[in-house]
């Protein structure tokens, strides 16, 4: 535990700019791959032939990266050390049409994406942002960053019930957000969009947009030792494994292609091109193995001793419900991060997996931290055992523990995500 960590309370102070201008996953690949682009990673095109040079690479798609740094004389087997998260949290989406309302309200019509904490998304300043597809087959990010939507809560007086048998919410009825006064317009919203991204009228004919909190993210506390924030889950991995693959590109000595991998769709279970169980990772793997030379023999070669953290945010012991958890296993937010175990495959860590991390935690001087569930609750699930069987990858589970997950804000320990970057780095130098 003696090595000096790398990065300080300026990456979380970066955290923070990058949950600011990632408010969807497609705005959080292209701020991961503005990263990457300044520490000389380029893109590659899924529809180019690839060559085998070495160097920094990156393929997008979607609300998905993937990037990997191949160093000087690496061989077609050299395997490689991943570290996977996702892009995507709990939130409201638009539906495909949009205008509605009542009673001289304008609404707009919303879906529930994931397992929002639907409470703490009622009497919010919401922005709207996401994708634009065009007629021309271009698309156009677009990021509306200030109060436009709310979804009013009902008034106490008008059901006095909530004081004794708590808030009740039907998801269709009680959760579709006003932006306005007078009679709903076909084609509003988007005519709006049109006219706030500079696209002349009637070019868009396809969205993928959601909702946001616009509050800003920011250090909490006497000490400000806890930082609130959005999409935390799971942009904070996101964050720290861009900085880590950008650091470990940088050391000489590599003897790993270290990757990041990025998907989208893990809230609703990763099935989509775009998602940890489907094909985008496997195929750049193995793209990358050929266009080194590479045979099946080396791709099965580099395959069996690559190894993947799968890194998402976790839950740290809440001081109002401590009996929620396991009483053996108390994360402790500050602590450092969490490996996550479940014997029954509910996260991907065995014993030889742990030994990985915690062989990069020592190198790095970083404490770790171990959690389980509580016996008697369900236990929730991540990419790493879809990776894992997708893939045949050795895979552990891991992330950092934060309070109040799939809500609009969320809570960690300020010093939590660069402890998670150091060891992230040690683990993809080896």
């Amino acid at each position: 535990m003696s090595a000096p960590t790398r990065f300080d309370r300026g990456h979380t102070d970066d955290l923070m700019s990058f949950l600011a201008a990632s408010p969807t996953p497609y705005h959080a690949v292209a701020t991961a791959a503005e990263r990457l682009e300044k520490a000389g990673f380029r893109q590659v095109a899924e529809t180019d032939a690839w060559d085998g040079s070495s160097g920094g690479k990156y393929v997008l798609r979607g609300g998905a990266i993937i990037a990997w740094y191949v160093p000087e004389g690496a061989e077609p087997h050299t395997p490689f050390r991943i570290i996977g998260a996702h892009t995507d949290s709990p939130n409201l989406r638009v539906k495909p049409l949009p205008d509605t309302g009542a009673h001289g309200w304008r609404q707009i019509a919303v879906e529930i994406y994931g397992g929002p904490l639907l409470n703490s998304w009622l009497d919010r300043d919401l922005g709207l942002a996401g994708r634009l597809s065009l007629r021309d087959g271009s698309t156009r990010l677009v990021n509306i960053d200030r109060a436009l939507l709310r979804v009013p809560q009902l008034a106490i007086h008008l059901d006095r019930s909530v004081s004794s048998e708590g808030l009740k919410l039907d998801k269709q009825r009680h959760l579709q957000p006003v932006w306005g006064l007078g009679d709903a317009r076909e084609g509003d919203l988007i005519a709006f969009l049109e006219e706030e991204s500079g696209v002349p009228a009637g070019e868009v004919t396809g969205w993928d947009l959601m909702t946001h909190s616009i509050e800003r993210p920011a250090y909490l506390g006497r000490d400000n030792e806890l930082l609130a924030g959005p999409r935390m889950d799971n942009l904070l991995s996101v964050h720290a494994a861009t900085a880590a693959l950008a650091a470990a590109a940088a050391d000489p000595g590599l003897s790993y292609i270290p990757v990041l991998a990025a998907f989208d769709h893990e809230e609703n279970g990763s099935q989509s091109d775009t998602g940890a169980d489907g094909p985008l990772l496997g195929s750049v793997l193995e793209r990358s193995v050929f266009a080194r030379g590479g045979s099946y023999e080396d791709r099965a070669r580099a395959f069996a001793g690559t190894v993947c953290l799968s890194c998402d945010t976790g839950h740290a012991v809440h001081p109002n419900y401590a009996e929620r958890h396991d009483p053996t296993h108390h994360p402790r937010a500050g602590g450092g991060p969490i490996l996550k175990v479940n014997v029954n495959n509910r996260y991907a860590t065995d014993g030889s997996g742990r030994s990985v991390f915690a062989a990069a935690c020592e190198k790095a001087g970083v404490p770790f931290q171990s959690f389980v569930s509580n016996n008697s609750m369900p236990c929730g699930t991540t990419i790493g055992p879809i990776t894992a069987a997708r893939h045949g990858i050795k895979t552990v589970d891991i992330g950092v523990a934060i309070l109040s997950m799939h809500s609009a804000r969320e809570l960690c320990a300020a010093d939590d995500p660069f402890l998670l970057t150091n060891a992230l780095v040690a683990f993809l130098e080896g």
